[in-house]
C-alpha cells in the first residue's frame, strides 16, 4: 500500500448544483475514510468566503485560490507542485467516496506494481444503484465509449479489471507516473481526461485497473469531467469539449507523417460532419463541431507538447492497446441494445382498422361525383385559376428573382406562391396545368387524410378521428374555395393539418421540426395574411417549451420560422423599400373579389361559424333566393359549441391553445376583410377571409375533439355527438358539393392560354429559344375607360402572378408609360407609339371583347378597333376567341432588364436554397429519429409514452 496519499480536491463556486452542500458531503466522506488521505490540498477556482471557510476547517494542508476560469487540469497542475506522497487522489467538490474507497484503491496499487492508476466505480449522487461510469474505451476512430454508463448496478461488471481508461474523477495515480506524464492534458478542454491519462500510462508501460468495490458518488457539477447539465448551453459546452478532445487526441495519437494531413482535414471534415449532423437530426452539434475544429486548428502548441510527452515516456507499442478498444460490431450491438431498451411501445395509428381509410375513400367517391366532370378538362379555369407554364424550366423561372411575367417593366423577387405552383406543376411535367385538375379532384380525400392525422395529436378514439377528418374535408371555407376557384385557399387548407401534425411534435423531434418549417413556408406562401396569427402561436409554443421542458427543444421550435424568414425576406424588403409594408400580407395569385356582402355585423358573426361570405357557400343559389343566408350557422353550430366546451371537458392546455388559434383566425378574417391590398381590373380587392377561417376551423375542430375525448365517464355520448356533427356538416355541404353538377360554380374548362392561339404558338417557340415576347392587352371597362396590361410569353399564368404588380401602392414610372402608350393607341392613328412597343419587346396588341359589355364599352371598343386598323405599323391578325389581335411590324427588341441588384439576388437565392436544403435534410427521417420518436406519446399533453387504453367506437 502507498506510504503516503496526497488528495487534491478541486472546487468551483459556480458549478452546477449547490456547491456548498456537495462540498460538505465530500469533505465528510473524506474524513470518514478507513484509510484517510495523508495530505489534502484544496484548489478553490474563484473566491468564495463560505467555501474557503469549509475548506480551511477540513484540515487541508493548503487551500489554493485560483482564478474563476481555471480548468480542472490547470487546478491539478497548481496543486501538483505540493505533492509529496506516493500516490495522487484526484477529487472534485461533487465526488463523495464511500468509507473504504481509498483503502480499496490503494490496495489495487499495492497488489499489482504494474498498475499505474486505479479507477473506482462512479455511482449516482442520489442513487448508488445507478452506475455513472466504470471504465472507458474508444473506437478505432477515436470515439469515446463508456463501458457501463447509466446501467443499473447488479454486480455484472465487478469482475472487470483491465481497461483502456476511466473517468478522471476519483482516480488514484502513482506519483511517479503522474509526474512523468505531466498530469492531465489541458488541451482536452475537460473531456476524455481519464481516457487520455490511461492511454498515456499504458504507453509508458503501466496498466489501468478497475476497482469496482471502491464506490465514489458523483453529482455532475461539471468541475471535473465533461461539462454537465441539461440546459442548451451546458449541452453545447459538453459537445464542444467532447469533440475538441477527440480531435486533439487524433492529432496527438496519429503517426507523425499523418499529423499534417489530419490538421489540414479539420475544416473539410467539419463541413462533411455538418451534413451528417443534419441528416442525423443533430443540428445542435454543428456549432460545437466548428468551434472545436477551429480551436484545435489553432492549438498547434498543445498538440506538440502532448506528443513530446508521449514520445519521452513511451515504452509500449500502440498495437498493445488494440485489444482494449471496442470493435465496430460490438459498438453497433451496444448502441442498438441501448436504443431498444430506451424505446417505449406506442399505440398504433389504426388508420385502416380505425376507419380512417374508409373516410378517405368516401371523400374520394364524393369528389368523383361532385367534380368528376373536371376529368375531361385539360386546364382548369374560372375564378382565380389560370394555366400553368408548359415546361418545368419555365415554371421555376417564374419562381426566381428577375423580370416578372406581368407588367410593363416589373422586375423583382417572385411571390413565394410561385414556388408552390412550380412544385405542383412539376408533379405532372408533361402537362403541368393538368396537375391543378388532379389537385381539385383529390382535394376532398387529401383534406380528409390531413384532418385525420391532425386529430391523432389530440385523441386515440377512432370515431373522433374520423369525425375530425370529415369536418375538415367539408369545412365551409374549403368548399367555397373549391367552387369559387381559389387555388391559394385550397392548397392552404390541404397543408394546414399537416402543419398541426408536425409542429405539435417539433419540440421533441428535428424531423418534425424540419418538415413543419417547410410546410409553414407553403402555408404562408398561400396566405401571407396568416403570418401575425401564426407568429403569436409560435411565441406561445416557445413559452410553453421554455416553461415545461427547461428549454429542451426550444431550438427546434425556434427553427420553425427560419425558412419562412429566408423565403419571404426579398419580397418583404422590396415592399418595405417601396413604402408599403402591408403589401407583404396581400393575397397572392390572380386578384379575385370576395363573394357576398362583407358589410354589417352578420358577415363577422358568420366568420365565427366558418363561413367566409353571406351566401352560405352556395345555399342562396341552391334555394334560388336573394339575400343573406344567416341561418347556415346552424350547420356548424355543434362544432362551435363542442369547441367552447373543450377546455372544460378535455385537457385544458391543448383545447385552450386550439381556441386561441380560433380567435386569431377569426380576428384575422375580420380585419383582413376590410383591407384591400390588391387591385384587379374592376377595382380594389380585399383579403379573402376564407384562408384565415381555415386556421379558425382547425382550432374549432381540435378543441371540439379534445373536449369529446375527455368524456371518459360517459363514453356512450361520444359517438352520438360525433354523428350529430357529421350529420349537420353533411347537410350544410350539399349545395357546394352539387355546384359543379348544377352549373353554379365558377369553375370552367379553362383555355390552355389566356391569349390567342397565334400568340400562344409564337410565345411557346420563344420560350424554347430562350426569348420572350409580350402582348399588350387592352380591355374596355363599362364606363368606356381603358385598362391595359402587358403579358410576357405565351399566356398569363398562375405562377406568373405577382404582388409587385397587383399590390403596388402607387403608380410606377412603367405604369405611367403604359398609360401614355394606351392613350396614344386608342386616341389617334398616327405617331410612333408602335415603334415604342417594338423597342420595349411587345410584339402583339390584343383588344379584348368582354362577354357582357355596356353600350359605352362597346362604342369605345369599336372606336379603338377602327384606330388600330388604320395604323400602318400594325398588321391585323384578325378576330380571335379572345378579341381582335394585331402584330407589330418590324423587328422586336429583346427584353432588357435595368436592375443593379442581380448579383445580390443570386446570393439571396443561394441562401434561400441553402436554408431549404437544411430543412429538407432535417425532415428526412432516419432509423434513429424514428426510434427516438417512439419514445414519446403521439398525443399532445400526454406525459407517458404508454397511452392509456381507451374505449374505441
Amino acid at each position: 500500500m502507498p506510504a503516503r496519499v496526497h488528495a487534491i480536491l478541486v472546487v468551483r463556486p459556480h458549478g452546477r448544483g449547490p456547491t456548498d452542500l456537495h462540498l460538505s458531503r465530500t469533505l465528510r466522506a473524506l474524513a470518514a475514510q478507513t484509510r484517510r488521505a495523508d495530505v489534502l490540498t484544496v484548489v478553490l477556482c474563484g473566491p468564495d468566503e463560505k467555501l474557503k471557510k469549509l475548506a480551511s476547517e477540513s484540515g487541508a494542508e493548503a487551500v489554493i485560490v485560483a482564478g474563476r476560469g481555471t480548468s480542472f487540469a490547470d487546478a491539478l497542475r497548481l496543486a501538483s507542485r505540493r505533492i509529496t506522497g506516493d500516490a495522487v487522489w484526484l477529487l472534485a467538490q461533487d465526488t463523495a467516496p464511500a468509507p473504504d474507497a481509498l483503502a480499496r484503491l490503494a490496495g489495487a496499487l499495492e497488489t499489482a506494481p504494474s498498475v499505474a492508476l486505479a479507477a473506482p466505480k462512479l455511482v449516482s449522487w442520489d442513487d448508488p444503484s445507478r452506475i455513472v461510469s466504470l471504465g472507458v474505451t474508444m473506437t478505432h476512430t477515436g470515439r469515446t465509449v463508456g463501458l457501463a454508463d447509466g446501467e443499473l448496478d447488479q454486480g455484472q461488471h465487478d469482475t472487470g479489471e483491465d481497461v483502456l481508461g476511466s473517468d478522471i474523477r476519483g482516480v488514484l495515480v502513482r506519483t511517479q507516473v503522474w509526474s512523468a506524464l505531466a498530469g492531465v492534458d489541458p488541451g482536452l478542454a475537460g473531456a476524455d481526461e481519464g481516457l487520455d491519462l490511461g492511454i498515456r500510462a499504458r504507453l509508458a508501460g503501466g496498466r489501468v485497473a478497475l476497482t469496482p468495490t471502491a464506490l465514489v458518488a458523483v453529482a455532475g457539477d461539471g468541475v471535473a469531467g465533461a461539462p454537465a447539465g441539461l440546459s442548451a448551453g451546458a449541452r453545447g459546452r459538453r459537445l464542444y469539449a467532447e469533440r475538441k478532445a477527440q480531435l486533439h487526441r487524433r492529432l496527438v495519437y496519429a503517426p507523425a507523417p499523418a499529423v499534417p494531413f489530419h490538421w489540414l482535414a479539420l475544416l473539410p471534415l467539419a463541413l462533411w460532419r455538418t451534413l451528417g449532423h443534419l441528416v442525423a437530426k443533430n443540428p445542435g452539434r454543428i456549432g460545437p463541431e466548428w468551434a472545436a475544429s477551429f480551436s484545435v486548428l489553432l492549438a498547434v502548441a498543445a498538440v506538440v507538447r502532448a506528443r513530446r510527452t508521449i514520445r519521452r515516456n513511451r515504452a509500449a507499442s500502440w498495437l498493445s492497446l488494440a485489444q482494449l478498444r471496442i470493435g465496430r460490431r460490438d459498438l453497433r450491438e451496444r448502441l442498438e441494445d441501448e436504443a431498444d431498451a430506451a424505446a417505449a411501445p406506442r399505440e398504433e395509428l389504426r388508420f385502416f382498422s380505425g376507419g380512417g381509410a374508409w373516410v378517405v375513400l368516401g371523400a374520394l367517391a364524393t369528389s368523383m361525383l361532385s367534380f368528376g366532370a373536371l376529368l375531361a378538362w385539360p386546364v382548369l379555369g374560372g375564378g382565380g385559376l389560370a394555366p400553368l407554364r408548359s415546361g418545368i424550366v419555365a415554371l421555376w423561372t417564374d419562381a426566381a428573382y428577375g423580370p416578372r411575367a406581368l407588367g410593363w417593366d416589373t422586375v423583382g423577387p417572385a411571390d413565394p406562391f410561385a414556388s408552390v405552383v412550380a412544385l405542383i406543376g412539376s408533379l405532372w411535367p408533361l402537362a403541368p396545368s393538368r396537375a391543378l385538375v388532379i389537385l381539385w379532384l383529390l382535394a376532398l380525400p387529401l383534406a380528409a387524410l390531413g384532418g385525420w392525422f391532425a386529430a391523432t395529436r389530440v385523441t386515440e378514439r377512432s370515431v373522433l378521428r374520423c369525425a375530425a377528418a370529415f369536418a375538415w374535408a367539408v369545412a365551409p371555407m374549403f368548399l367555397a374555395a373549391l367552387i369559387e376557384g381559389r387555388p391559394t385557399a385550397v392548397i392552404l387548407h390541404l397543408a394546414l393539418p399537416w402543419l398541426v401534425y408536425t409542429a405539435a411534435a417539433a419540440r421533441r423531434s428535428w424531423s418534425s421540426a424540419g418538415l413543419a418549417s417547410i410546410i409553414l413556408v407553403v402555408v404562408l406562401a398561400c396566405a401571407p395574411s396568416l403570418a401575425p396569427a401564426l407568429i403569436v402561436l409560435w411565441l406561445i409554443s416557445l413559452v410553453l417549451v421554455l416553461s415545461a421542458r427547461r428549454g429542451r427543444g426550444v431550438g427546434r421550435v425556434a427553427w420553425l420560422v427560419i425558412p419562412s424568414i429566408a423565403i419571404f425576406a426579398p419580397l418583404s424588403w422590396y415592399h418595405v423599400t417601396l413604402g408599403d409594408p402591408l403589401a407583404i400580407f396581400a393575397d397572392p395569385g390572380r386578384p379575385l373579389a370576395v363573394g357576398g356582402s362583407p358589410d354589417g355585423l352578420l358577415p363577422k358573426i358568420l366568420f365565427a361559424f366558418g363561413y367566409p361570405s353571406t351566401d352560405g357557400v352556395g345555399w342562396t343559389q341552391f334555394l334560388g333566393e336573394d339575400g343573406r343566408a344567416w341561418w347556415v350557422a346552424a350547420f356548424t353550430a355543434p362544432v362551435v359549441l363542442l369547441a367552447l366546451l373543450g377546455p372544460i371537458l378535455g385537457r385544458l392546455l391543448p383545447a385552450s391553445v386550439a381556441l386561441v388559434a380560433t380567435a386569431l383566425g377569426v380576428a384575422t378574417a375580420v380585419l383582413g376583410s376590410g383591407v384591400a391590398l390588391t387591385a384587379g381590373m374592376s377595382g380594389p380587392v380585399a383579403i379573402w377571409p376564407g384562408t384565415a377561417l381555415s386556421l379558425a376551423w382547425a382550432g374549432l375542430v381540435l378543441a371540439a375533439v379534445t373536449g369529446l375525448d375527455g368524456l371518459r365517464r360517459v363514453d356512450a355520448l361520444v359517438p352520438v355527438a360525433a354523428s350529430l356533427v357529421i350529420a349537420f356538416l353533411a347537410v350544410g355541404a350539399v349545395p357546394a358539393l352539387t355546384a359543379v353538377v348544377r352549373g353554379d360554380s365558377a369553375l370552367t374548362d379553362g383555355p390552355t392560354s389566356t391569349l390567342p392561339a397565334y400568340v400562344q404558338t409564337a410565345g411557346s417557340e420563344g420560350e424554347r429559344d430562350g426569348e420572350q415576347t409580350a402582348t399588350l392587352v387592352l380591355t374596355v371597362q363599362p364606363d368606356a375607360a381603358y385598362s391595359a396590361s402587358v403579358v410576357w410569353g405565351a399566356s398569363e399564368t398562375l405562377g406568373g402572378q405577382t404582388t409587385l404588380q397587383s399590390a403596388r401602392p402607387e403608380l410606377t414610372a412603367g405604369d405611367r408609360e403604359l398609360a401614355h402608350v394606351t392613350a396614344d393607341l386608342v386616341s389617334t392613328a398616327t405617331g410612333d407609339v408602335v415603334a415604342d412597343l417594338a423597342r420595349h419587346g411587345i410584339a402583339y396588341v390584343l383588344l379584348e371583347e368582354a362577354p357582357r359589355e355596356s353600350d359605352l364599352a362597346r362604342a369605345g371598343r369599336l372606336g379603338a378597333q377602327t384606330l388600330l386598323n388604320q395604323r400602318a405599323d400594325l398588321v391585323s391578325v384578325g378576330e380571335t376567341a379572345r378579341g381582335v389581335l394585331w402584330s407589330v411590324k418590324g423587328s422586336i427588341a429583346e427584353r432588357t432588364v435595368d436592375d443593379a441588384s442581380g448579383p445580390h439576388s443570386i446570393r439571396v437565392a443561394l441562401l434561400q436554397l441553402g436554408v431549404i436544403a437544411i430543412a429538407l435534410l432535417l425532415a428526412v427521417p432516419t432509423r434513429a429519429s424514428l426510434r427516438a420518436g417512439r419514445r414519446h406519446p403521439r398525443i399532445v399533453g400526454e406525459r407517458n409514452a404508454l397511452v392509456a387504453e381507451r374505449s374505441r367506437s
